[in-house]
């Protein structure tokens, strides 16, 4: 006799269904007016990012969806909104929350007062440490954020075999990942090379997601080669650096997302390319910005700001904010004002200046309690930093004669210079020259793998004495430290060793400033306020060290990330990125 079918599937079904009839005929209700809607913003202007027009009526908002715009409204809960004037919420379409240097939980504290409802993150460089542990942790983290915290896969760890990291992403270890209600796709697809060259392993990922969204990753990349990679199915880029390179990829159908991170600052370049054509194919991303520039300027309210004041259509920056992002990204449920859509709401008191006053998150006034009793997930990665104390000894330079390759940095960009110097020789080894502004720079492998040191030079951080250190090195997240003399280096390293990850600026053989990150060695366990804090002091101090770049640590922690131009260092040693390879010192 066949076994009865179990009843508890089939109830859970209907008592499902029966809530969400529910929750529409409630909706409906307030719509109508038959109801007070839950909440009502009365009397506001707000700006139709579909028609460019700013109208003025009220918002009424039922549970987290907007039932009523152009019509008069009563709420249950109501906000005067006579002086204010409404855009959808902002939409961050690319960020590492890791490079914030705070938890998920703390970047949500951070960024949601200022209008940041949805962001879509690749815990990228959590997972180059941590494996499939940081997705898990990403993931549990997204289900107790207040904003929206979009998950993508990270696709290319380790980055390329030029440099040494923790862990290994497969397509198997991926796709299990991809039902999760959090998940959107594939995360920036940055082994340009691999895909180019069909290494198997890169088509086995790319083949996996067809169908799906899979982010792009592709630095000037053009013609031919950039029409192979758009047809593995690529959707987007936020490495795009000039305005004919932005036309080039919206032409041939590629999403801009025009960043503006710490670093990385690229709207100024790219604003001639967002236009009333094209701004339904753009949308803004910070990449990586980290909690000091948050608080002093802002999140992407200071890159709309920036944009607008550069001379861009008002309107058609807010679209890419928001609408333009959403349909990237296929969240057709949010990024505009209208009956239907998901209540995120940022209320302004003026446009052009983007001052957020309020912001409504799926229809929840934002306030402190909002991030109040939520579970944050446990810290994970507490011991990643596997490295032995050093000696000044380990960062000899060894070289047949005076000249070689130089890494040249310019502030604010990530992209470097091959450059070729002379320094001085002596013993066989090359040194430092801090008058020439020649800083010896070194990699160290810190995830018990091996013990590599790549060693190489660099011209740009400014300082005649001294060293820095850091635990953040994208993509792999080895330890680098750049330094005018060879025993302030190991000072450094030896304080980031006991730290268990972080910042470090040493001068005399003295520590002047740290910023400890245990998680992972990239993130700290402290609130945004108290990591704001010691980052002031660390820029103060590094000043103090005659360092003229605005984010020496950032910069430095670039330097080891072998897919963006053109010169750079790993523990494995110097990277031609054009050529990609591994290159003589």
């Amino acid at each position: 006799m066949a076994p009865r079918p179990d009843p508890a599937p089939a109830a859970a079904t209907a008592t499902a269904a029966a809530d969400a009839a529910a929750v529409l005929g409630r909706c409906i209700d307030q719509a109508l007016g038959r109801q007070d809607a839950d909440l009502v913003i009365r009397d506001t202007r707000f700006l139709n990012v579909v028609t460019g027009e700013v109208a003025r009526g009220d918002i009424a908002v039922c549970g987290d969806r907007i039932v009523g715009t152009y019509d008069s409204y009563r709420g249950r809960q109501e906000i005067d909104g006579r002086d204010l004037v409404c855009v959808p919420g902002f939409i961050d379409t690319h960020v590492h929350c890791e490079s914030t240097l705070v938890s998920p939980l703390e970047f949500d504290r951070c960024v949601l007062p200022r209008g940041t409802t949805t962001a879509i993150c690749d815990p990228h460089e959590m997972c180059n440490v941590l494996g499939r542990t940081g997705l898990d942790y990403f993931t549990a983290a997204a289900e107790a954020t207040a904003l929206d915290l979009r998950v993508q896969l990270s696709s290319c760890v380790p980055a390329t075999d030029l440099e040494t990291a923790a862990a290994r992403l497969t397509a198997a270890d991926l796709l299990p990942y991809r039902p999760h209600p959090k998940v959107i796709g594939l995360a920036e697809f940055m082994n340009v090379p691999g895909v180019l060259h069909k290494d198997p392993e890169v088509l086995e990922k790319l083949a996996a997601f067809q169908g799906g969204h899979i982010d792009g990753h592709a630095p000037l990349l053009s013609g031919h080669d950039l029409n192979a990679y758009l047809a593995c199915g690529v959707k987007n880029c936020h490495e795009t650096t000039s305005y004919d390179e932005a036309m080039e990829k919206l032409r041939k159908g590629m999403q801009l997302l025009i960043r503006e991170g710490t670093v990385s600052k690229d709207v100024e370049a790219l604003l001639p390319a967002l236009t009333a054509e094209t701004s339904s194919f753009c949308g803004f991303c910070t990449d990586d910005r980290n909690p000091l520039d948050i608080a002093e300027e802002g999140h992407l309210d200071h890159v709309i700001r920036k944009a607008i004041a550069g001379g861009a259509p008002l309107a058609h920056v807010y679209r890419a904010a928001t609408w333009s992002a959403a349909m990237g990204f296929g969240l057709s449920d949010r990024g505009l004002i209208a009956p239907g859509k998901r209540a995120d709401i940022v209320l302004l008191g003026d446009l052009e200046s983007c001052d957020v006053q309020g912001v409504i998150s799926a229809g929840r006034v934002v306030t402190p309690d909002l991030f109040a009793g939520r579970r944050a997930p446990d810290p994970v990665g507490l011991d990643s930093v596997k490295l032995a104390p050093v000696t000044a000894t380990a960062f000899a330079a060894p070289a047949s004669g005076p000249t070689g390759p130089v890494i040249g940095i310019t502030a604010g960009r990530i992209v470097t210079e091959h450059l070729r110097e002379s320094l001085p020789y002596r013993d066989g080894l090359r040194h430092a020259d801090p008058a020439r502004d020649l800083l010896k720079v070194c990699v160290l492998a810190r995830h018990g793998v091996n013990t590599n040191i790549g060693r190489g030079f660099v011209k740009g951080f400014g300082f005649r004495s001294g060293a820095l250190a850091s635990s953040v090195g994208h993509d792999s997240h080895n330890v680098c430290v750049v330094g005018a003399c060879d025993a302030d280096m190991a000072v450094a390293v030896n304080r980031l060793i006991e730290l268990g990850g972080g910042f470090v600026a040493v001068q005399d053989g003295r520590v002047l400033a740290d910023l400890p990150l245990p998680m992972a060695g990239l993130m700290s366990l402290d609130p945004f306020e108290r990591v704001r804090e010691r980052l002031e002091h660390l820029r103060a101090a590094v000043r103090a060290m005659g360092c003229p770049l605005p984010e020496p640590f950032l910069q430095l922690a670039f330097l080891p990330l072998p897919v963006i131009p053109h010169l750079k260092i790993t523990d494995k040693g110097l990277v031609d990125v054009d050529r990609f390879e591994l290159i003589a010192a």
